[in-house]
């Protein structure tokens, strides 16, 4: 590990920097098996000490991969299926999952050859050619989403979809309020962190954007109230936004009744209904998305996480035919780039078979499932992330096998 020089000798850093990238490189091209135990020793350490000095020590202090792992940070290195490695060659069943990305697994053998695949061809697009699978992947979302859903606009990531489907609906309806459910979790950039439910997110960075209110989540009267009461005073409403079922909350499932009646009351008060699928799509819950166990078409469509098959980051908006087609008026305000590459579009065919095999098909889905639905560690109170292996526990049979 090598200690920074001074910013005042230039030359000294760059070329120290030039040497630490170097030999970073050199250690993640190295075959795992080449990697020595003080090797791997001195990557723990240091890695602990840049989270400390480059990133944020607060996370030092809260994760237990830092506090329960010994003398040594648990610094993940490699990854199959369901086991993590970390340099030290400790493995971990993995139950946390990347908070969702990791739905078909890590690195699902089938979505790295994909990926690997566009890599030798383009990694990048031009931009001002047009990208066959960028329009391909559109067309495959319409196809899977519910409804009159039309249209895919790509991101990097959750926040990013939910700011476009933000967007979306204020240019659609012309008008700027929103309404969200308390306890709600959609992102932390700034408007999404406006419809966040939780003090602990939004309290340190009061004031965010006006025109937003929170109603409690599976309340459909109290919902209706608060559309009423803002067209009373003339306060107008672009958008509910809603998690089909709470994530960051504790996997929160809602009256059946709620999400049907949610549907009718934003037709009647002529608002667009937002789902937030980023947690719960994909699969995540049974079905190919959430809104899917109550028949509920919404007006657009967020996805993110487990849709870029834990390889590459990639989140989508997805409107209706009549609320996406306001993008054709000023087709530059339409969101492009970075997530509109070839590399993230790739992965997601092998990305949505595995979802498939992993779901029902619509004929198979049973309303009924979802009373049961229970996500690892939401509320069991488990104490880590992660379940240590024992010395004889066979790894492979964690892995998932190759699609065929």
């Amino acid at each position: 590990m090598t200690e920074l020089p001074s910013k005042g000798a230039s030359v000294t850093v760059q070329a120290t920097a030039m040497e630490e990238a170097k030999r970073m490189v050199d250690l993640i091209t190295r075959p795992e098996v080449e990697l020595t135990q003080e090797e791997a020793k001195a990557i723990s350490l240091e890695t602990t000490k840049n989270f400390a000095n480059h990133i944020n020590k607060g996370f030092l202090e809260y994760r237990k991969s830092v506090t329960e792992a010994g003398g040594y940070a648990v610094t993940e290195w490699s990854g199959q299926g369901s086991i993590l490695k970390d340099t030290m060659g400790r493995e971990f069943i993995d139950i946390l999952g990347g908070f969702g990305i990791y739905c078909p697994g890590i690195r699902h053998p089938r979505i790295v050859e994909s990926v690997k695949g566009q890599l030798d061809r383009t990694p990048q697009y031009s931009q001002e050619m047009l990208d066959p699978l960028r329009a391909h992947l559109s067309k495959l979302l319409a196809m899977l989403t519910p409804g009159d859903i039309q249209y895919g606009f790509f991101a990097n990531s959750g926040t990013e979809a939910v700011e476009g489907a933000m967007k979306l609906a204020k240019f659609y309806t012309g008008k700027k309020g929103f309404i969200s459910m308390l306890k709600g979790f959609h992102g932390k950039t700034l408007g999404s962190l406006s419809l966040m439910g939780k003090s602990i997110f939004r309290k340190p960075l009061l004031p965010l954007l006006e025109g937003v209110h929170h109603t409690p989540f599976g309340d459909a009267n109290a919902l209706e109230q608060t559309l009423a009461s803002a067209r009373a005073v003339g306060d107008e409403i672009a958008a509910v936004i809603i998690e089909p079922i709470q994530g960051e909350a504790g996997a929160i499932v809602p009256p059946d009744e709620f999400l049907p009646r949610l549907r009718e009351i934003c037709n009647h008060y002529e608002v667009l209904l937002i789902a937030d699928e980023v947690q719960t799509g994909m699969g995540r819950t049974g079905t190919i998305f959430g809104m899917d166990h109550w028949n509920v078409t919404p007006d657009i469509m967020c996805l993110g996480k487990a849709l870029g098959g834990g390889v590459v980051p990639i989140s989508a908006f997805c409107p209706l035919r009549k609320s996406g087609s306001a993008w054709n008026r000023i087709p530059l305000c339409t969101p492009q780039r970075p997530a509109a590459t070839p590399l993230p579009a790739q992965q997601l065919w092998p990305t949505f078979r595995s979802c498939w095999k992993k779901t029902f098909l619509p004929s198979q889905r049973k309303k009924e499932n979802t009373s049961s639905i229970n996500w690892p560690g939401s509320k069991a109170g488990i104490p880590m992330c992660f379940l240590r292996l024992g010395e004889k526990a066979c790894s492979s049979a964690w892995n998932f096998p190759p699609m065929k």
